[in-house]
């Protein structure tokens, strides 16, 4: 009954771990149903497939035929032209699996189908039995993008039905004309589906209300010619794809506009007749879906076709043997043996994990489709990883094949993916991760809950410094105002703290303490939500949560890319907690350590705003060696964590307004630690507020007004470098001053540090060995690099900084304009999550020739978030940075990252 053609044995997929080998995989990613690649123009193949002939239809035969093809061994086909599907089918057509005869159409031939330009349908009738149904699916370059779904039991009428019948039996003969009438009526003709629903028979008699609701409901009968109901089905289905809600669907999943579409007609194996056993359809794969574990699993359903046996059919029998129920092994074990030696093929041969859909026809056993195994991204990993070690790929191919920032989801817990998901309202998604909690509107509030074991998520218009330990009480925070690089993503991300920034469209009330949800439902503290800070969305209750997976396939595959990879990983860390995060993720080392966040604990703020109320140089000293020997501990504690890895501490950075109270409470206990009455101190408190305090009295320029703050933790840096020597541990402390513009600048903070490493030396006999570098934030200090660099052991660009002011973007307010401009093409990404190579990235270019050409040993790097996005990580690697530096929840990303860089650059010379 079905026609298949031999390959050529030279054309059988084997697998090479060769450099070609893998330069095609670049070229054009073995997914099945995956992305291809596209022409230098950005457009899609569609626009671009090569037709010799005048007129694309104009060929005797179809075999030479790039638009309308049979699928044989040697036909023009690729993912990029006719899509994953028909692509996948010509490989299982090369390996000599019993695939029924199929004839493919490229995305150009759909694109002139929608336009109403059908090919010859005579003709691609002729390539199947006269009496053969048929069903045309989709084949689009990504499954994800969706499509339209099958169209079964082409060519069933009335005639066919007789003859069916006499061969199946009437009533099965009746389903299958049933089952086409509805599909065409719905989807071909568009015509009311509940016109159906009255239906409750089956049969002959269900058959026969089917003909008749159609009739009625389309004034003409249903139509018998079969090349009118192909031509039918492939125009409605062309003309479906390129319509304005498919379009916006499928950009909406990544999808360029232009995104072709491709049909593949195939002859149908009916999975009906007579025996359980020998007439059905199923599913089956290798691996386990979620976790990528080797286990056999799908369903098979008798009297079936396409995916039926994944619905809800209580019939449906296992695959293998199981205590629960029958199953195929049992019922038809040569069947069953049969499938698991195709299946295990198409894994060596197309060196993937494949599902493969398929059907029994009087016992003989037709291979429909095959599609990579959906997978959860701690599959992906495992099933990558088990391909290397079994010899199908190479290690370099398993890198490639698993997404960088996949690996988030693995490190955080996770809305379980088959969840109900109540969207109550989104944001941008600023830190990955899931957590269910109680509402608070305070820091005291979170802490409060903490105390008594009761998760909360922190709800705030926007985070300042201030709330930092309600930050790190609280399981989550979600914030009114914000974007990727404001001060709650950029702390959350170091803590790996689920964080929804940005939800501007929901009301926040924190004096009612209400949160209004974008659909008007009101939350009062204390009721539950979670946080999707991975999908960037805020739920309401505790739908179930999936814990992390730092399985041994995630460990095997970072073995792999630490070996590969060029360039190194340090980790933003400010506390012990984030120490330990950068260890436990195998940094090399912290590229920043930003202190001011040391000073927020209970025992340290007070002496600070005693600090800051000072009125004298010797009084701001006096009150910072109270400082002193905590800071000395913070420092000896951090190196010791590290182990004799570089730490690089960035000196003091924020306003000194940001650690002043607001509140009276907070104001009468500054009054009574200074001497000054309320009204005195909430004076002082408003003389030191600015307009705009991110360009004010910060960094730098704070160090040199208020010198005091910077000698205290420079003394502290080299008492705890002594104190680790002591230990017999070299350390050398990299020092960073924040925010610099000028030379000037630099030379005045590099000699007050000298003259405090000088002291320390003559008080404690020991040498003081350390670098000195600069934190590139501003546009001007990339273009005076060249001077810059003279006085610097190392330069580190900070782009969150650095982006904000070249762009003149608020971090913290761009969120509530940013999807927009992405959305109308004015900015290609968000420039404070992927580094805008054009602006930006220049600036970057010419601070890094011009602090070369002065001092070409200068230790050049990055320390902004972007440090841990993927595509940043590749214009870093091509300016020849030391390191990128990032949050440790992205450390993991960044090292992947890095590898796929280093393996694509050696493809490419």
């Amino acid at each position: 009954m079905v026609a298949r053609t031999k390959p050529r044995t030279s054309n059988t997929l084997e697998f090479s771990a060769d450099i070609q080998a893998l330069k095609e995989l670049l070229e054009i990613p073995f997914q099945i149903g995956g992305l291809a690649g596209q022409n230098n123009s950005g457009q899609t193949a569609q626009h671009t497939l090569c037709c010799a002939a005048k007129d694309p239809w104009d060929n005797e035969m179809l075999t030479n035929n790039p638009n309308v093809t049979p699928i044989t061994p040697t036909a023009p086909m690729a993912a990029n032209t006719h899509g994953g599907r028909a692509k996948c089918l010509q490989r299982l057509v090369r390996l000599d699996l019993p695939v029924p005869k199929t004839v493919a159409l490229s995305f150009d031939a759909v694109h002139r189908i929608a336009a109403g330009d059908l090919p010859d349908i005579e003709k691609i009738l002729a390539e199947f039995p006269e009496e053969a149904l048929l069903c045309v699916r989709p084949s689009s370059q990504d499954p994800d993008w969706g499509g339209p779904g099958a169209i079964l039991n082409i060519g069933m009428n009335d005639g066919r039905f007789v003859a069916l019948g006499d061969l199946l039996g009437s009533e099965a003969a009746a389903a299958l004309y049933a089952r086409f009438v509805e599909s065409y009526a719905i989807h071909v003709a568009r015509l009311d589906p509940d016109m159906f629903d009255e239906i409750t028979t089956e049969g002959q008699t269900a058959l026969s209300q089917s003909l008749r609701a159609y009739e009625d409901e389309a004034d003409e009968p249903f139509p018998q010619d079969r090349a009118t109901q192909l031509s039918e089905v492939l125009r409605s289905m062309a003309r479906a794809w390129e319509g304005t809600s498919a379009r916006l669907l499928r950009q909406a999943k990544g999808a360029p506009a232009d995104a072709g579409l491709g049909l593949v007609v195939q002859e149908m194996a009916l999975g009906v007749g007579a025996g359980v056993s020998e007439n059905g359809s199923g599913v089956l794969q290798l691996v386990s879906p979620s976790s990528g574990l080797p286990q056999i699993t799908g369903r098979y359903l008798s009297q079936s076709q396409g995916r039926d046996a994944l619905g809800d059919d209580a019939e449906a029998l296992y695959l293998s043997c199981d205590p629960r129920g029958p199953s195929l092994e049992e019922l038809a074990p040569d069947a069953y043996a049969t499938l698991i030696d195709h299946t295990h093929q198409m894994r060596r041969k197309l060196r993937e994990e494949m599902q493969l859909e398929f059907t029994l026809q009087d016992g003989v056993l037709h291979i429909l489709d095959g599609v990579r195994v959906p997978r959860s991204n701690q599959a992906a990993v495992r099933i990558a990883v088990a391909l290397a070690e079994d010899g199908i790929i190479s290690r370099e191919e398993a890198i490639l094949r698993v997404e960088p920032r996949a690996l988030s989801e693995l490190l955080h817990r996770q809305v379980d993916h088959d969840a109900i998901r109540d969207v109550i309202g989104a944001g941008i998604a600023a830190s990955p991760g899931a957590a269910t909690g109680r509402i608070v509107f305070t820091s005291n509030a979170a802490q409060a809950a903490a105390a008594r074991g009761e998760p909360a998520i922190l709800v705030r218009r926007e985070t300042t410094p201030e709330d930092i330990r309600g930050m790190q009480a609280a399981a989550g925070v979600l914030t009114e105002r914000g974007g990727i690089t404001s001060h709650a993503a950029v702390i959350g991300r170091g803590m790996g703290l689920p964080c929804v920034v940005g939800a501007a469209r929901m009301r926040f009330h924190p004096r009612k303490k209400q949160l209004i949800s974008e659909d008007g439902r009101v939350y009062d503290e204390g009721d539950l939500i979670t946080l999707d800070g991975t999908a960037g969305e805020v739920l309401d209750g505790a739908p179930p949560l999936l814990e992390a997976a730092l399985d041994d396939a995630f460990r095997q595959l970072m073995t792999w890319a630490d070996e590969i990879r060029d360039i190194e990983v340090r980790a933003n860390a400010d506390t012990l907690a984030d120490a330990a995060l950068a260890q436990r993720f195998k940094s090399q080392g912290i590229g920043l350590c930003r202190t001011e966040h040391l000073f927020f604990d209970d025992d340290r703020l007070t002496v600070m705003r005693e600090m800051i109320f000072a009125e004298t140089s010797s009084d701001r000293a006096a009150t910072l060696e109270r400082l002193l020997p905590i800071q000395r501990q913070d420092f000896t504690e951090l190196f010791r964590m590290m182990a004799g890895t570089p730490v690089t501490i960035r000196l003091f950075d924020p306003p000194l307004h940001e650690f002043l109270p607001t509140d009276k409470a907070g104001l009468r206990q500054l009054a009574e630690a200074v001497g000054l009455s309320v009204t005195d101190v909430e004076r002082r408190v408003e003389a030191m507020g600015e307009h705009n305090p991110m360009l004010g009295m910060r960094g730098v320029r704070l160090g040199i007004t208020v010198p005091e703050i910077y000698d205290m933790q420079a003394r502290a840096i080299f008492e705890a470098a002594i104190a680790m020597a002591r230990d017999n541990t070299v350390v050398v402390p990299e020092i960073m001053i924040p925010l610099v513009s000028t030379k000037r600048e630099v030379e005045l903070v590099q000699s007050r540090i000298a003259a405090v490493a000088a002291q320390v030396r003559a008080e404690t006999g020991h040498e003081v060995t350390y670098k000195l570098g600069v934190m590139v934030e501003t546009p001007r200090a990339a273009l005076r690099a060249s001077e810059i660099a003279t006085h610097c052991d190392f330069m580190s660009f900070g782009t969150n900084d650095l982006t904000q002011m070249t762009y003149g973007l608020s971090r913290d307010d761009a969120g509530r304009f940013m999807s927009d401009y992405v959305q109308q093409g004015v900015f290609a990404e968000d420039p404070f999550h992927v580094l805008d190579p054009d602006g930006v990235g220049e600036l970057l270019e010419m601070g890094v020739a011009r602090a070369r050409a002065s001092k070409p040993d200068v230790l050049l790097s990055i320390c902004g978030e972007h440090g841990g996005n993927p595509e940043s990580i590749g214009l870093c690697r091509r300016l020849g940075f030391a390191y990128v530096s990032c949050s440790p929840f992205r450390v993991p990303v960044a090292r992947l990252a890095a590898a796929q860089w280093a393996i694509r650059d050696r493809l490419a010379t």
